[in-house]
């Protein structure tokens, strides 16, 4: 059983960027999420002020997330959370292992309780 510090932990994963996008639903969207689903999640992340991270999976199970930018736009990206880092760092250096032929990604961040 998970100890309440793990459970409440921040997690950390690799993204691969596909596009950049003005909103969460068109990046959602880009990732083949249909439209009214890509709302309804957008509009469930409401609930936390600090959440920069979408995580979804597409049909097929593939992980996919739309992650909030430093310059306020929101990057459509594929997901590898599985397994969540405990540090940003970690998971810095597995992107950089996944990263190749000039592709850029990011690092995801996922709140927690999730």
């Amino acid at each position: 059983m998970k100890s309440s510090d793990e459970f409440l932990a921040r997690r950390y994963f690799p993204a691969i960027l596909c596009v950049e996008c003005d909103s969460p639903i068109d990046a959602l969207v880009a990732l083949c999420i249909p439209r009214e689903e890509a709302m309804d999640l957008v509009a469930a992340s409401w609930r936390s002020e600090e959440l920069h991270c979408i995580l979804a999976t597409v049909d097929g199970g593939r992980c996919v997330a739309a992650l909030r930018t430093a310059e306020g736009r929101w990057a459509a990206c594929n997901a590898f959370p599985e397994p969540c880092y405990t540090t940003r760092r970690e998971a810095e250096r597995q992107l950089q292992k996944l990263l190749r032929r000039g592709r850029r990604g990011y690092v995801g961040e996922l709140a927690g309780g999730v």
